[in-house]
Parts: C-alpha cells; sequence; structure tokens
C-alpha cells in the first residue's frame, strides 16, 4: 500500500493509498515518500488546508469501517468548513444516538480530510481521534474560525 509522509504544523502526517484512493491518514506511519497522482493530490490539498488556503478537499476517499461508520462519515464530510455539529445533532439526521455517533467519529481512519473535528459533543468539544487529541481538535477550529469561543 503506498504511503507518503508530510511534514506540517500538526507533525509529521502519513498518507496512505489503496487501489487509486485515500484509505488513511495518520500520525504514526512511517516516513515514506512513495508517489501516486492520488497521494500528491492529497499531500497538496492537505497543505494547502493547513496553510488557510484551501477549505475542501476533492479526493477519492475509501475509509474502513461499517456501513454505519460509513453512513457518520458521510455526515461529516457534508458538515461546511467553518461551521460545527453535535454528536446529537448527527445522530438525528442518521435516525440514531449520539453515542455510537461519537465513536464513529473516534473511528475516523481519514482525520483532518473527513471532518470528524467539527463534531462536538453537547456540552463541549467532545474528543479527537488524531494525535495530540483535543489540542489538535482545538488548531483546526481555530483554524476554521468554526467555534467562536475559542477565538
Amino acid at each position: 500500500m503506498p504511503v507518503a509522509s508530510i511534514d506540517t504544523w500538526l507533525g509529521r502526517l502519513s498518507i496512505y493509498e489503496d487501489q487509486g484512493q485515500i484509505t488513511r491518514v495518520d500520525w504514526t506511519g512511517p516516513d515514506c515518500d512513495d508517489t501516486s497522482e492520488v497521494l500528491d493530490n492529497a499531500c497538496q490539498q492537505i497543505s494547502e488546508y493547513l496553510d488557510g488556503a484551501r477549505n475542501s478537499f476533492s479526493l477519492p476517499l475509501a475509509p474502513r469501517g461499517s456501513a454505519f461508520y460509513q453512513s457518520v462519515f458521510r455526515a461529516m464530510l457534508d458538515v461546511p468548513y467553518g461551521q460545527t455539529r453535535t454528536y446529537g445533532q448527527l445522530a438525528e439526521k442518521l435516525g440514531t444516538y449520539g453515542q455510537p455517533v461519537g465513536q464513529a467519529c473516534g473511528a475516523n481512519p481519514i482525520p483532518i480530510i473527513i471532518p470528524c473535528h467539527r463534531i462536538l459533543s453537547a456540552e463541549g468539544l467532545g474528543g479527537y481521534s488524531g494525535a495530540g487529541g483535543v489540542e489538535t481538535k482545538i488548531a483546526l477550529l481555530k483554524l476554521e474560525k468554526g467555534y467562536p469561543f475559542l477565538l
């Protein structure tokens, strides 16, 4: 499976591709410099996003997960840049409960691109599965100016 790594202000990110689709982004992957059109585009788009020059991604995605997780991933992709939703709001949209939505958010294999950082708990920030946890979530929300209490 091809993997490309980029250094960002969030740390080193590893981006995984399988059959022309992005399957994972993480902070713990190997230092790799594989190249393909998809990986090159992903690295460029993530860099542009983190530099504040991009507010959406146009990449082929194939996150792994159950049918329910897939529905949560799609719902997260529908949350616009600079906006947030709660686990409960996504649950209502999907006809389920907040806790399983939160679990799906925590299992998101493609953070940043699938914007789980835009999903909050009813009482505050909630968690974040990427390296740095809530601090990384706060940094991404500040980048998007998406949580006014943090500004």
